[in-house]
């Protein structure tokens, strides 16, 4: 199992080894749409490399990316419940070539009546939705926007990084981040321009560079 499949951790050994053999390997070009709003969620995936983006479709019916995520990451969890298949909430695309490892609803069905200890893997999935759901949430009502920025990069940070050091550079542009962020483009660009002139980023065309994770952490109040 690789090391960033944390998520498998409430399972032992041989239901790890059992799960992962019932998934289906998946691969998905830049900008291919792995799974669309509205259809269906009879799926969930494990995502073992490349970065994605989570979008939903606003009042307005404009797009917005909502999340980025990275190796070790998953979406679709939903799916597993049992019942009836839920719809997805939102589009995920390949913002690179992507491989997942995807466990059809079916397959997580039998594993569950071959091993009981498939349901903990089940609610500490739902567990960590929900505390991050709420994590954001509090944010966006509680704290201010350049904490949120900072919040924001320090996740973009370590979904891209090659290594615990060095400079990272994070693909997006300054309206991708401010859809993240939940905030206007020149509001956010007012922060990064503070944060370039602190030294902790450098901004250009189409990315941004993250020069001082551990600065960029602390004010960010992690």
């Amino acid at each position: 199992m690789p090391v960033e499949w944390s998520l498998l951790a409430p399972l032992g050994a041989d239901e790890r080894r059992e799960l992962l053999a019932r998934t289906r390997l998946r691969r998905f070009s830049r900008g291919e749409v792995v799974v669309r709003e509205g259809d269906q969620s009879d799926s969930m995936h494990l995502i073992q490399s490349g970065r994605l983006a989570v979008r939903v479709t606003t009042a307005q019916g404009d797009n917005a990316t909502v999340n980025v995520v990275g190796p070790g990451d998953f979406f679709g969890e939903l799916s597993l419940l049992g019942g009836e298949l839920p719809i997805r909430s939102s589009t995920v695309v390949a913002l690179e070539d992507v491989e997942t490892r995807s466990l059809s609803a079916e397959a997580f069905r039998q594993l569950r009546s071959r091993h009981g200890g498939v349901d903990d893997l089940l609610l500490s999935l739902l567990a960590r939705r929900i505390e991050e759901l709420t994590r954001r949430l509090v944010e966006t009502m509680y704290d201010g926007l350049d904490r949120r920025v900072c919040r924001r990069l320090v996740d973009l940070a370590g979904a891209y990084a090659d290594g615990p050091a060095g400079d990272v550079v994070i693909p997006l542009t300054q309206d991708a981040l401010s859809e993240v962020v939940g905030s206007k483009r020149p509001s956010v660009n007012q922060v990064l321009q503070r944060l370039a002139a602190r030294g902790a980023v450098e901004l250009a065309r189409g990315r941004i560079i993250i020069r001082d994770r551990a600065s960029l952490a602390r004010w960010a109040g992690d």
